[in-house]
């Protein structure tokens, strides 16, 4: 079908209410708090969460809606970028057509309903990604990553807006488990240990490489197995599932024709009294200092994109991340949204280090684009 104009596809009361509501401030929350507030899923506070969510998020999906109508070198009329606009348009309207909640039979409507919004918005990633694709192909011709710096900063104001949308939404919807996992606050873990989560995560990119190598290197993680700390496991199994991938895919190519032993991949995990770091180091040959800021862009990638304009949208996932060349800035808003960073330091003929810095207090609030 033909993407429509937003005027063809909403009333001229929607656009005008989106931009109203795009005009309020959005309100941040802290992991802490996420953390204090959950640990007590009464019927009261699962609706105090559902009234807040039910003003919340309809400002924050107007702000998303209406810059996707304003991007720069005509990426709003993209076909697969209008997709991703109509689906915040409906999204909204879902929220604010949504009455009052004032009980425990409004807030379970209400807690499908944003379910509902999430799987709607699944796909939003490869989506996007999709229609930077079909941008590259329209200016047809070598872009210099930098022209791109507006999109690009509009990315990450996007994805980072996303990751809290989909954590609040996913958060208030987890809280509803009759019978949560021990020591679990929805979606938060309060005694994550690290080294557990980097040992899965690791088994899960190196299952990937021996599917797609036939061999893999060995991953060898160093750290306290007993130190533990309140974090989304999710999230850190998803980071370290992407920095353990590239490092994966950069020896086994170095050392693929090679008669030496690819050398094992090394973590390491620290405890800090303010962070919490996880460095990750392979010698995978490194990386070229001049390609070095263009491993955080959304526009460049070394692996084949899997991106066509054919290809099946419906089952992308994280998992399929590799090619979209979208991994590590996605992971580096991840390690931000709770106040962490990642930071690449790459040694060109011997291999890249990854710290992954995860700040432990837990207090920083989210950083609202």
């Amino acid at each position: 079908m033909a993407a429509k104009k937003l005027h063809e596809s909403f009333s001229k009361s929607l656009i005008e209410e989106v931009h109203r509501w795009a005009c309020l401030k959005q309100t941040g929350v802290s992991l802490r708090y996420m953390m204090e507030f959950g640990s007590r899923p009464t019927n009261r506070n699962l609706l105090i969460s559902a009234q807040f969510l039910h003003k919340e998020l309809p400002i924050r999906i107007a702000h998303r809606a209406i810059e996707l109508e304003t991007l720069p070198y005509g990426l709003s009329e993209k076909p697969a970028i209008l997709k991703v606009r109509d689906w915040y348009f409906d999204s909204f309207r879902d929220l604010r057509s949504f009455p009052e909640i004032k009980d425990t039979n409004d807030e379970i409507d209400f807690t499908q309903m944003i379910t509902m919004i999430k799987v709607r918005h699944n796909n939003v990633v490869p989506t996007m990604a999709l229609g930077v694709q079909q941008l590259k192909k329209a200016l047809n011709r070598k872009m210099d990553y930098t022209d791109l710096d507006e999109i690009h900063q509009f990315l990450d104001r996007f994805y980072m807006s996303r990751i809290g949308i989909r954590m609040l939404i996913g958060q208030h919807v987890a809280l509803h488990d009759p019978n949560p996992p021990p020591d679990c606050v929805g979606y938060i873990h309060t005694k994550m240990s690290p080294v557990d989560v980097a040992r899965s995560a690791s088994e899960d990119a190196r299952a990937i490489c021996l599917r797609e190598y036939g061999s893999a290197p060995d991953i060898s993680i160093y750290g306290d197995r007993d130190f533990t700390f309140p974090y989304v496991p999710t999230h850190l199994h998803m980071m370290v599932f992407e920095l353990v991938k590239n490092s994966l895919r950069a020896v086994q190519e170095r050392f693929m024709d090679s008669d030496k032993v690819a050398p094992p991949i090394r973590i390491i995990v620290a405890d800090g009294l303010e962070d919490v770091t996880i460095k990750v180091s392979d010698e995978g040959g490194g990386i070229p200092r001049s390609g070095l800021p263009k491993i955080f862009t959304y526009l460049y990638s070394t692996a084949k994109n899997p991106l066509d304009e054919h290809s099946d949208l419906g089952t992308a996932d994280v998992a399929t991340m590799a090619g979209y060349g979208y991994g590590l800035p996605i992971s580096r808003l991840y390690a931000r949204y709770f106040g962490g960073d990642l930071q690449i330091i790459s040694m060109e003929g011997y291999g890249t280090d990854a710290y992954l810095h995860l700040s432990r207090l837990g207090d920083s609030q989210e950083p609202l684009p």
